[in-house]
C-alpha cells in the first residue's frame, strides 16, 4: 500500500480561476464574488461553509449525533459538502472517509488514511475562487468512485445549468416518477438525455412536492447552479479518469419517516452513485503509479440585469 508523503499533490491540467464576463456585455453580465470556505477536520473533513457575497452557499443538516460517529456507522446528515469515497450508495454508505478524522499535513491541506487508500486534499482561495487539490495514494487497480457531496441551501426558483443533451442516468428512485413499467427490470439505472432525462424534467429544483430523484451527469466536467442574482460554478479536472456531477433533489420526499428538504450538486470522479454497480468505465481507477490526481475549482458570481 503506498503511504503519502505530505508533499502538496501536483497540479493536475484543468480549470483555472477564469475572469467573469466583462462587464456591461449581455443582458445578465455577472460580477465576481470571492468565496470562502471552511472545513471540520475532526469529523470526517466535511466543509461547513462556503460562504461569499453575504450568502451562505451550504445547507447543514437537521440530523444530530455527528461527533459520536466512528467507521462502519450508519450516515448521519449533518448537511455541508462531505467527501464521499469510495463510493456515495451502497456499503458503507456515503463511503468510508466521512466518518473517520482527518489530519492537518500543512496550510489548507489534510489527509485520512482508510484500510485500502489514502487521500490527500489541499485547499486554497485564490483571488475569491476555491481551488483543491486531491490525490489519492492505492495499490494499482484499485476502483473507487469519489463525490464531493455538496448540499445546497436554495429557493425553490434555482435551476442547475448543465450542456444540453449530455448523458444522465436517472437512479431508481426515479421510478416513481414515471410512467408504469418505464424501468427497465432489474436496472441500477436508465440512461436519458438533460435536461429532461426519460420525459423527467430535472433542471429546476423547483418548490417542496414530496419526490426524491438522483441522478449522474456522465461526462460532465462543469455545471452552474443559478439562484438568481447568484451563481455557483464547479468545475472538475482529473486526467484520464470518468468525471461527472451527481444530482440529488429532495423535495421533502425521503426519509419516508421524517422527511426534509436537501438538494446537492455534487462533482465526482465516477458514472454511478454505488461502486458495486460501477462497470468498467464508470469507477476511477488507479493506475500503475499508484495515485490518482484531480482538482475542483469552486468559483460564484452576481448577476447584474439591464439598468
Amino acid at each position: 500500500m503506498v503511504t503519502p508523503t505530505g508533499a502538496r499533490p501536483h497540479e493536475p491540467a484543468g480549470p483555472r480561476p477564469q475572469p467573469a464576463p466583462t462587464a456591461g456585455t449581455g443582458p445578465d453580465p455577472e460580477w465576481p464574488v470571492p468565496l470562502r470556505a471552511e472545513v471540520d477536520l475532526a469529523l470526517g473533513g466535511r466543509w461547513t461553509s462556503l460562504r461569499g457575497g453575504g450568502r451562505e452557499w451550504l445547507w447543514l443538516g437537521p440530523e444530530l449525533g455527528r461527533e459520536g460517529v466512528s467507521p462502519g456507522a450508519a450516515f448521519v446528515d449533518a448537511g455541508g459538502l462531505e467527501e464521499c469515497l469510495p463510493t456515495v450508495r451502497g456499503c458503507p454508505d456515503h463511503g468510508d472517509v466521512w466518518s473517520r478524522p482527518w489530519q492537518e499535513t500543512g496550510p489548507g491541506a489534510a489527509a485520512v488514511d482508510c484500510p485500502q487508500f489514502t487521500l490527500t486534499r489541499r485547499l486554497a482561495e485564490r483571488s475569491g475562487v476555491i481551488v483543491v487539490d486531491y490525490r489519492l495514494a492505492a495499490d494499482p487497480g484499485y476502483r473507487f468512485l469519489w463525490a464531493a457531496h455538496a448540499l445546497l441551501d436554495l429557493s425553490p426558483a434555482a435551476r442547475l445549468e448543465a450542456p444540453t443533451g449530455t448523458s444522465t442516468r436517472l437512479h431508481p428512485e426515479a421510478a416513481a416518477l414515471l410512467p408504469p413499467e418505464t424501468w427497465p427490470a432489474g436496472r441500477p439505472w436508465l440512461p436519458g438525455d438533460w435536461p429532461t432525462p426519460a420525459g423527467l424534467a430535472l433542471d429546476a429544483f423547483g418548490p417542496d412536492d414530496g419526490t426524491a430523484v438522483g441522478a449522474v451527469l456522465v461526462d460532465c466536467p462543469r455545471v452552474r447552479v443559478v439562484d438568481a442574482p447568484d451563481v455557483l460554478t464547479f468545475e472538475l479536472a482529473c486526467d484520464g479518469q470518468p468525471v461527472g456531477v451527481g444530482l440529488w433533489r429532495n423535495l421533502r420526499g425521503w426519509p419516508e419517516a421524517a422527511p426534509y428538504r436537501s438538494l446537492g450538486v455534487e462533482p465526482m470522479l465516477g458514472a454511478a452513485f454505488d461502486l458495486a454497480d460501477a462497470g468498467p468505465e464508470d469507477a476511477a481507477l488507479v493506475p500503475p503509479s499508484g495515485e490518482v490526481a484531480w482538482r475542483l475549482t469552486v468559483s460564484a458570481h452576481r448577476q447584474r440585469g439591464p439598468r
